[in-house]
């Protein structure tokens, strides 16, 4: 059955971002890069933010040049391959190919979307993921928790999100991140 799967990078404290919207500070390596490449293989669209998308458009460029890593290379192949929505009420054009914008989430939509594709949907975003949470969408949460505590910043979750989960699988990475993978019990 197809899941709707949030995945993040946060700190041990709860957050996707410092308090000057930055993300640097997350573990990028090779084996966290491993990670998410493997995790892509699973994903057939990606549901995002305007401020994630502007991120993650990096990619539909990235991978070309011979400087390039191979697992940056592998990466931005499965990134361009996939379908993306944006849910965004400034961006108007999309800088990326099988790429649509809309303006609202429409919970119903995505149900929709769930039962008629064969492959998972990655939300990213965390207020996406918690519309889509409060909603009883999001079936999984894999979480890349980092070796550091911010102190303030953008929750991983947001105010209001009361959902039980179900561990799946706990590992630590060798470089200090701990990869938390839970079942979401929507009721």
């Amino acid at each position: 059955m197809v899941q709707l799967i949030y995945g993040a990078n946060m700190s041990l404290d709860g957050y996707i971002e410092d308090e000057q919207g930055r993300f640097d500070w997350s573990v990028v390596d090779n084996e966290t890069h491993g990670f998410w490449n493997e995790f892509q293989r699973s994903i057939g669209t990606y549901l995002y933010g305007r401020r994630i998308y502007e991120t993650m458009v990096y990619w539909e460029t990235s991978g070309a040049s011979d400087n390039d890593s191979l697992l940056s290379k592998e990466f931005a192949k499965l990134w361009r391959a996939a379908n993306k929505i944006v849910y965004s009420r400034t961006l108007q054009v999309p800088s990326s190919q099988s790429t649509i914008i809309k303006h609202d989430f429409d919970i119903e939509e995505v149900r929709r979307l769930k039962q008629s594709t064969n492959k998972n949907l990655s939300i990213s975003g965390a207020e996406l993921a918690g519309m889509a949470m409060k909603h009883g969408l999001v079936d999984e949460c894999i979480l890349l928790v980092n070796p550091i505590v911010l102190g303030a910043g953008k929750k991983a979750f947001y105010d209001g999100v009361h959902t039980q989960l179900t561990l799946l699988a706990s590992y630590p990475l060798t470089n200090g991140v701990v990869v938390l993978h839970y079942q979401v019990e929507n009721t």
